[in-house]
């Protein structure tokens, strides 16, 4: 799955520069300044704005980039359900079932999708990758909660496409005692974790062997 979103460092304004301006509101202290150097307020008017357009840009787009990708998977997230739960321990409930075909066994299929924490924090989503996800299901190639839940079986009927489906995957069905995704000692899903994937079934995908 896909790793966490980190702010990214602001780069820090240079030390020192060419020349500075003042004006009414804004006291500005000259360091150097070249000589037989011609001034002209117009320009360093125009030349501070655009310093100051340029930083609050550099400023707010990583924040404003965040905040956006927040509420996108908030905008994304299917409506509670009462889920099922079956022997294994997986939870399920659909939000539509969908017409098309069965999750056919051993075959790629296409599927958007939104995982959390049991505590709702998303972890990791198809849609921010503007494509669904290509996976084989029912052999293994997935956590044993996605095989279940997708291709059915123990008392959970097949997805079938165009269908999406809520699961609650218990640890067991999951990664278990141990932490995954982990990148430089950081690990994206700790140990003994419960997670909640809403499920889009979006269709087999078409480079499947005949």
């Amino acid at each position: 799955m896909a790793t966490t979103t980190t702010l990214s460092s602001l780069t820090s304004p240079p030390k020192t520069s060419p020349t500075f301006c003042s004006s009414s509101s804004h006291s500005f202290q000259q360091i150097s300044k070249p000589k037989n150097l011609s001034f002209s307020p117009k320009k360093c008017v125009l030349d501070v704005g655009i310093g100051l357009l340029a930083s609050s840009f550099m400023a707010l787009t990583p924040l404003d980039a965040d905040a956006t990708r927040i509420e996108y998977y908030a905008t994304v997230a299917d409506p509670p359900c009462e889920f099922n739960f079956v022997r294994s321990g997986l939870g399920y409930c659909d939000i539509s079932v969908g017409s098309g075909q069965e999750a056919p066994y051993s075959e790629l299929i296409n599927v958007h999708y939104t995982a959390r924490f049991a505590d709702g924090i998303v972890f990791d989503s198809s849609y921010k990758r503007s494509r669904p996800l290509t996976m084989r299901i029912g052999v293994g190639k997935v956590i044993k909660g996605l095989d279940q839940g997708i291709f059915g079986g123990e008392g959970v009927p097949p997805m079938l496409v165009g269908g999406k489906r809520k699961l609650q995957i218990p640890p067991e069905l999951a990664y278990g005692p141990e932490p995954a995704g982990c990148f430089s000692g950081d690990c994206n899903i700790p140990a003994n974790a419960t997670l909640i994937y809403d499920i889009n079934f979006v269709g087999i995908y078409s480079g499947n062997r005949k």
